[in-house]
């Protein structure tokens, strides 16, 4: 299970291990591996931030509500689904059983000012949206501060 946070790290290394790997993609074309590795293993999923919340969207088709569990560990905020399906054939004197299990889980790291006891989801056409608002204090808090030159 791998962990994202909600808000971009500041610098704690000077690059990320795609800016690492990037000099290998002249000589590699990873783009279809990578494509094929992204679709059979996790969904695709987008942060933005305002001023009263965050929102996380999540492209999960062929899902139904029932299959999504989301927790909040803590400060972790855990998205997963498993589900398996089973079909059955009878034809011409032979049986055919078919087996399909797909499973992900995604954890995102919530900053301090998210409100976690007031996480709203819903899930519609595919996507699962997530509404992470911030606190009180966060959101009366004036983003800009100005400074004096002495």
């Amino acid at each position: 299970m791998s962990t994202t946070s909600l808000v971009k790290p500041t610098g704690l290394l000077p690059f990320s291990f795609e800016d690492f790997f990037r000099p290998f993609d002249e000589w590699v074309d990873r783009s279809g591996f990578d494509r094929l590795f992204r679709q059979n293993s996790v969904p695709a999923v987008n942060i933005s931030e305002n001023q009263d919340d965050f929102a996380v969207t999540m492209a999960a088709p062929g899902l139904e509500k029932s299959d999504f569990k989301i927790d909040v560990r803590n400060n972790l905020l855990v998205i997963s689904s498993e589900k398996e399906d089973t079909a059955e054939h009878d034809e011409k004197g032979y049986k055919r059983k078919e087996y399909s299990y797909n499973s992900f889980s995604r954890s995102f790291t919530l900053p301090e000012l998210a409100d976690k006891d007031r996480i709203e989801a819903s899930y519609e056409n595919g996507i699962l949206k997530l509404r992470i608002p911030k606190k009180e204090e966060a959101k009366q808090q004036d983003s800009v501060k100005q400074i004096t030159v002495n």
